[in-house]
């Protein structure tokens, strides 16, 4: 029988891509519409939520976050469908090396405190939550991920931008192979528990790694700048990112990776994008690393 998702946010990065990948493996896709407001209405007869509905730019999140836990669990109640989230690392504040589902929650800022409240009241709601957990979300079409917004935001002048210290290792999870495991839980649910908190393993690797790999793929003397942090501070009474941004500081700081060994019992022999693929990613689409290349390769005409 024919299993239905209902996305919301369907025009973000989570959204956007679980809509592909629950289409691509044979499911009834349905994307909400936050304009009708009918949350539960839209969930009657679905078997999956995924919820990928995020205030933009870290926006109000002690109202927003609440307000939309709220509506995503009635629609799940009403309904009976399990509940797929994007997690992420913020619960476990500043807790260096390698994370899993036993890492204690111990936020250290606002958005962690949220999140931390948020999954709580998932876990104690009686619907079945899959908190697929993640590090920085890295999206083929950039869709206001960490590599548009920040790393690569100046590679087409040659550069690449470092949050922290270049050698710091930082989780990353390309968000279709986060679909496509989202997918693969959602189709085993019943093999699973009410809650379930599971660490999507992605990749892991240091700015100077991705420095290495795109200085070579283009071929360009590509170099590392820092983040204006400063600038950040000077206009943080002014402009709402810049506080949510400064907030989260530490964590570009934190070396960590997210551990593979549940993830790899629950999808044994799941198969991620491969490193480089991911990393490419973070070229904008306007810069062609092949097309690089072969231009340094080819003599200029005489004339």
């Amino acid at each position: 029988m024919k299993q239905t998702v209902l996305i919301l946010g369907s025009s973000g990065k989570i959204g956007s891509r679980a809509a592909d990948a629950f289409w691509d493996a044979g499911w009834t896709v349905r994307r909400y519409d936050r304009t009708t407001g009918d949350m539960v209405k839209a969930a009657m007869g679905v078997d999956v939520i995924v919820n990928g509905l995020n205030p933009p730019a870290y926006h109000d999140w002690e109202r927003t976050i609440p307000e939309i836990t709220n509506q995503v669990i009635a629609a799940a109640s009403a309904s009976g469908a399990t509940v797929i989230l994007p997690g992420n690392v913020y619960n476990f504040g500043d807790q260096p090396g390698i994370l899993d589902e036993n890492t204690p929650h111990s936020p250290n800022t606002k958005k962690g405190r949220v999140r931390v409240e948020m999954e709580e009241a998932y876990r104690v709601s009686g619907v079945q939550t899959i908190v697929l957990r993640a590090g920085n979300f890295i999206d083929p079409a950039g869709n206001g991920d960490i590599m548009s917004m920040l790393i690569t935001r100046n590679i087409a002048k040659g550069q690449i931008t470092a949050a922290a210290d270049p050698d710091t290792l930082q989780a990353y999870a390309y968000v279709p192979d986060w679909a496509r495991a989202a997918v693969q839980l959602a189709e085993k649910r019943r093999e699973l528990a009410q809650f379930e908190d599971i660490p999507f393993p992605g990749h892991a690797f240091t700015t100077n790694d991705l420095h290495r790999y795109l200085s070579n793929k283009t071929q360009r003397q590509l170099k590392i700048s820092q983040f204006p942090w400063w600038l950040m501070s000077l206009l943080s009474p002014f402009w709402e990112l810049a506080r949510e941004m400064r907030e989260m500081r530490y964590l570009y700081a934190m070396n960590h990776q997210i551990s593979s060994q549940k993830f790899d019992r629950l999808l044994p022999g799941f198969e991620l994008t491969d490193l480089e693929q991911v990393m490419q990613a973070g070229l904008p689409p306007d810069i062609d690393p092949n097309e690089v290349v072969r231009a340094r390769h080819v003599s200029p005409t005489s004339t």
